[in-house]
């Protein structure tokens, strides 16, 4: 994954502002528009720009501003993009297609980038979000049906949206994790979550390919059972019944990351208990108590696993990993 990172603390201070708006304009939203800030002066910013493919998505923070497009500046410059925005911190404004909205945190809106539009980021202080865009020719969506969307306030906290929102933030909080070749298949998957997301605020979910359907429920299943893995009753059985679906069909969602979903699950509660083992505030935490906590209620057959995924028994990895005496 590509990956370009702008803070303004590192220029000098009559620099910022004028450096901050040349990398801004640089996303594909943002392209030849007007920016300004009450703060130029003294301008904190902060930005990462990383490249999935065609999509881009870009974490940010920044002081308040405006910005604005044009109907001259489309004609000039036309990227024929949907700007996403999932704010943090901070609230922002937005006018569009003769309609205004305000986004706070945990929400999501839209913008055309065909269309004029005016953005103020409202924040007293310092305002955080992801800004992501996604070429219209990706979307699944007829386009006149997501213009229906502009300006509208698209929640994060819970369904679809908090799927989103969720892959979102542990895409921007871990990108150390993903190599060039992981950006097409971040891509289709982050296409997948917008398009569920519009298409469930539209009503229009018919419209969507099977292929999403089936990439977006298995989002929620990993998401379910991330959630539950300290439940020692969490099974095939009991996923399948939490979705509505056979566990047959379960199993043949899983069957295209060629792993069953037993060892899925195995391997999801074996890394976070891995990661507690080798974390220096765990360290007093008996590891039979660690490995219960993360749906492994009898200490040999989690010391098996553990030995079978990782080379050493946990009490062994954790010596080597933090030193001392492990607690047992």
């Amino acid at each position: 994954m590509i990956e370009t990172v702008f803070r303004t603390d590192a220029v000098p201070v009559a620099d910022r502002f004028d450096l901050w708006r040349e990398v801004l304009t640089k996303t594909k939203a943002a392209a030849s528009a007007e920016i300004s800030s009450d703060h130029a002066d003294d301008y904190w910013a902060e930005i990462r720009l990383m490249r999935l493919g065609a999509a881009r998505v870009w974490p940010a923070g920044m002081r308040p501003m405006r910005m604005r497009r044009t109907p001259r500046m489309i004609r000039q410059c036309d990227p024929e993009v949907y700007h996403l925005t999932y704010a943090l911190r901070g609230t922002k404004g937005i006018v569009q297609a003769g309609r205004e909205g305000t986004l706070g945190p945990h929400e999501m809106h839209i913008v055309d980038s065909s269309r004029p539009y005016e953005v103020h980021v409202l924040a007293p202080g310092r305002a955080r979000a992801v800004g992501l865009e996604i070429p219209k020719r990706l979307l699944p969506l007829p386009l006149d049906e997501v213009d229906r969307l502009l300006t509208e306030r698209l929640s994060g906290r819970d369904g679809v949206g908090a799927l989103l929102a969720g892959f979102l933030t542990r895409l921007t909080e871990d990108t150390g994790s993903y190599g060039p070749a992981d950006g097409p298949r971040l891509e289709t998957v982050l296409v997948d979550l917008v398009s569920a997301v519009l298409a469930h605020h539209l009503d229009h979910e018919a419209a969507l390919p099977p292929e999403t359907h089936q990439r977006n429920l298995s989002l929620r299943v990993q998401g379910f059972i991330r959630q539950h893995l300290g439940d020692p009753a969490l099974t095939p059985s009991a996923v399948a019944a939490a979705h509505h679906i056979s566990v047959s069909y379960l199993h043949r969602l899983f069957r295209t990351q060629g792993i069953t979903v037993a060892a899925w699950i195995r391997r999801q509660r074996l890394e976070r208990a891995r990661r507690e083992l080798a974390d220096p505030a765990q360290r007093a935490v008996p590891v039979h108590r660690i490995a219960a906590r993360w749906g492994f209620p009898h200490h040999a057959a989690f010391t098996r696993a553990f030995r079978a995924a990782y080379g050493l028994p946990p009490s062994d990895y954790r010596h080597e990993t933090l030193g001392g005496s492990p607690a047992r």
